[in-house]
This record gives C-alpha cells, structure tokens and sequence, in this order.
C-alpha cells in the first residue's frame, strides 16, 4: 500500500543466475514480481518499488554510484568491485541451495601444479581478476591475469594453465576433469544499500522492512508448526520429547485434566516425532506450514 507520498525505491534484482531464486524468495515474502520478456523493468505488485534487473557483478557499483537505492548481490561481487556500499543483511541463498558459493583456483587433473606457489609465471583465466591479482599479491606469486569472457573451465591446459571460478557444487568442475588447488573466498547474497539512499529516513524503514520479511521467509524455510492436545500427567514426558525452536507454547483447554501444546520444529523431524507423540499420549495431533518466523 502506498503511503502517497510519492518517494520510490530504486531496487536492484539480479539477472542471470540469482534472478529465479530472488523472484521466488519475494513472491514466498508477499511481492509479486513479474519479469516479462526482453524487459529489464520488472513489475512488482508495491508501488513504493522500483524494480530494474542488474548483472549481479555489476549490482554493487550501480548502488554504489546511486543509479541504485539497494540491490541484491553477491559479496564476492561487493570484493571484486570495491564497491563502498551498506550490506544490509546477509541473505544465504543461491540458485541451487543455502549453501555460500566458492571462487576457487583450479587446475587440470594432470597438472604438476600442487600449490599457487607453482603458478609463478603461469596465466591464470578468470571472470574475477581482482580478486585473484588480491590473491596472488597475498601469496607473493607474479603470474598473468586474463578475464574470462565464459565458459572458464574449458581454457585449461590450451588457454590458461589455471583457472579462478565460482562453483556451488563442483560438478561442473570435474565433469571438466578439473581438480582445486585452494580455495580464495566465500560468498553469500547480500542486501546492499547506497549510503546516501540509507541516510534518508523513508528509505531506510522501507528497506528494513523489505529485509525483514525476506528474512523471515527464509527463517521459516524447512520448519513446520505441531499442535496437539495432551493430557496434564503426560506433558512432561511430551515436552522431553519435543524439539523446539523456543519454548513451546502450552494454553489450558476447558477440561483442565488436558493442555494444548503448539511448537515449532524441523519438517524432517517430523516423521519420527509424531509416532512418539502418539505412543506418549498426545492426541489431535496437527502439522501446518510456517511462511514467516520472526524473532
């Protein structure tokens, strides 16, 4: 709902590997983006937001430079640029899990190089040449630093005698008979701000609100609320059964030999607890979904 004021938030949404992955963490959050074909100005179901799809590389410099009031992007993005902006929240997802991803140094199977030591003249491709000459300068080694257009792990042995690449997996590594020598950074999505755009008290709540609830979401992601009903003389060995993410909630029903109980806990958990809920004692047993935990 707009505030009729007038102000708008100028929002960075990831292109290319992150934008599914975003989209869907603000739909399952309440916004409703809508990315149409050969647009770069996704429509969002806030009139306060202002959406443009940015190279998660480019993201950083964008909101830096103030084209941008935030943005979702990677932290190695934040590093390779020097991009000096306010990184609002970590956020750990990526486009296939929550796991942060890696940027690191690369070598063909075969390869006699054991260490980055070994590379001292060698020529190193990557997508990321500052943080690999930042790499490089750490571990004393001098060797030629070419960016990479794409497809990085095909260049070795006949285009680089190395690579720097990002990998959430390693899949694509060895299906490319690629073995890691070390690895140079982790990285997570974060929300990033512009200092100006923060200072201004209307962004700033608006901002703090978007990552609130973005937060939340991803709080509740995997957790599964369980109510059930449990006679008095068996809630202790209830509660000795039951994991929680606090304290479970307990209320009196109007037979005062029985309690309510409501909890929150992991859905893998699930399978197991309810038999032994049942086997205890505790009857009505009902599992719903959690879309939003805030602390």
């Amino acid at each position: 709902m707009s505030t009729g004021n007038g102000s708008i938030l100028k929002l960075g949404i990831p292109a290319g590997s992150l934008q599914e992955a975003t989209v869907e963490l603000f739909k399952r959050s309440g916004y409703d983006i809508t990315v149409e074909r050969r647009s770069y100005f996704p429509a969002i179901d806030d009139e306060e937001i202002e959406c443009m799809l940015i190279r998660a590389q480019e993201m950083a410099r964008y909101v830096a430079i103030g084209v941008l009031d935030a943005g979702l992007t990677g932290h190695d993005w934040i590093e390779e640029t020097g991009a000096d902006v306010i990184e609002v929240a970590e956020l750990k997802f990526s486009k296939v899990s929550r796991r942060p991803v890696r940027w690191v140094l690369c070598v063909p199977n075969d390869s006699p190089v054991q260490s980055v030591k070994d590379l001292e003249g060698k020529r190193i491709a990557t997508e990321a040449v500052g943080l690999t000459q930042r790499y490089l300068e750490k571990h004393g080694v001098k060797a030629e630093v070419e960016f990479s257009w794409g497809a990085t792990e095909v260049k070795p042995p006949k285009l680089a005698d190395a690579i720097v690449e990002v990998t959430e997996t390693g899949s694509s590594l060895r299906a490319n008979n690629l073995r890691i020598v070390d690895e140079i950074l982790q990285s997570t999505t974060r929300f990033i701000a512009n200092k100006k755009a923060y200072a201004d008290p209307w962004k700033k709540k608006k901002i703090d609100d978007i990552v609130l609830v973005l937060k939340a979401t991803m709080a509740a992601e995997g957790m599964v609320g369980l109510m059930m009903n449990v006679p008095k003389a068996n809630l202790d060995t209830i509660l000795k059964i039951l994991p929680s993410l606090q304290e479970p909630t307990i209320s009196t029903l109007s037979n005062p030999e029985w309690v309510d109980v409501l909890t929150i806990c992991n859905e893998k958990h699930i399978r197991e607890l309810i038999p032994r809920l049942k086997a205890a004692g505790a009857c009505g047993l009902i599992e719903y979904q959690i879309s939003k935990i805030i602390d």
